[in-house]
């Protein structure tokens, strides 16, 4: 006679908020392997939780944030198929300083989607060819076909704040990109792709602790780059063309979204929630789960909004 497999909460096996408890250790909490294998059974997380001396309030709170992510996500998953079965184009734009937690977010939405219609776009450098084109061209390669959704870590934008700082752009390239973009945007607008435009803002303080931990962790070192050693060095630069860029790019049909990025978890969470209160799909919100945003961290630009950078 075969054993009965345990149902979930039933003797040894774990509940789903146990099952997340598990999950939350596995990323906060360095574990041999012989301890990992244990926080599959109740009593192996039982034992590691007090073996750990964990702290109990930063674990509640690592908790309540992966038990949000998760409703969050398989919210994201609806809207993605909604997408596929309707043939919409929907493009997502991560803007910010160095540091501001862009890439984490991306990875964090696009966890679990069907990766053949959802895709990151991170260009490298423009080669000597892409120089001579038109500046959009390469970007427009990249927009969404129908019914996928595509994520770009910086995009068109670059051209708005990184390269008049850092000199990759002459005066004339930049005036003349600061003219097209509306135009540009409204043709989008008018061909029915959907756009959303974040702007990740953190505190000067923040991305200087940031940029330290990279330098220290050597699963991170490869994000700091020559760009990066410069930020801190010309914040106030930065300022002025971000300033500019909002004033003459937040439009009706393309506005600017402000997320406060200071604390990376609560702008993941509520980056999300803008997305899918914005974006129409079958289902939503039939799971009880809030999908209106905090307004806290995560509100339209308007020139007296206040920004931490």
């Amino acid at each position: 006679m075969q054993n009965r497999v345990p149902k979930s909460g039933e003797g040894n096996a774990l509940t789903p908020e146990e099952k997340i408890v598990g999950k939350t250790l596995k990323k906060n909490v360095r574990l041999t392997a012989e301890e990992l294998a244990v926080v599959n059974t109740k009593r192996g997380l039982l034992q590691l939780l007090s073996a750990k001396n964990v702290n109990v309030k930063k674990a509640l709170v690592k908790l309540h944030y992966e038990q949000e992510l998760e409703q969050l996500q398989i919210e994201l998953v609806k809207l993605q198929r909604s997408v596929q079965l309707e043939g919409r184009r929907v493009a997502i734009i991560f803007e910010g300083r160095d540091a501001a937690g862009k890439g984490g977010s991306i990875r964090r939405f696009i966890e679990h989607l069907n990766p053949r219609s959802a895709r990151v776009v991170a260009l490298p450098k423009p080669t000597d060819l892409q120089k001579g084109q038109w500046y959009f061209q390469r970007y427009v390669e990249q927009l969404p076909n129908p019914g996928e959704i595509v994520f770009f870590d910086r995009s068109w934008y670059n051209r708005a704040v990184v390269e008049p700082v850092m000199g990759f752009c002459t005066e004339k390239q930049y005036r003349i990109f600061m003219q097209q973009v509306p135009e540009f945007e409204h043709m989008l607008y008018e061909d029915d792709l959907e756009l959303v435009k974040f702007w990740f803002s953190i505190s000067k303080d923040v991305q200087a602790e940031r940029f330290e931990s990279r330098r220290h962790d050597p699963l991170k070192q490869w994000k700091i780059s020559p760009v990066d050693d410069k930020a801190q060095q010309n914040w106030n630069l930065y300022t002025q063309y971000k300033n500019e860029m909002f004033s003459r790019t937040h439009m009706s049909y393309s506005p600017w979204i402000i997320v406060q990025a200071n604390d990376k978890k609560k702008a993941r969470l509520e980056s999300m929630r803008y997305v899918l209160s914005t974006l129409d799909y079958e289902g939503k919100g039939r799971r009880g789960i809030s999908l209106t945003p905090d307004p806290n961290i995560v509100g339209r630009y308007y020139r007296s909004r206040e920004t931490v950078d």
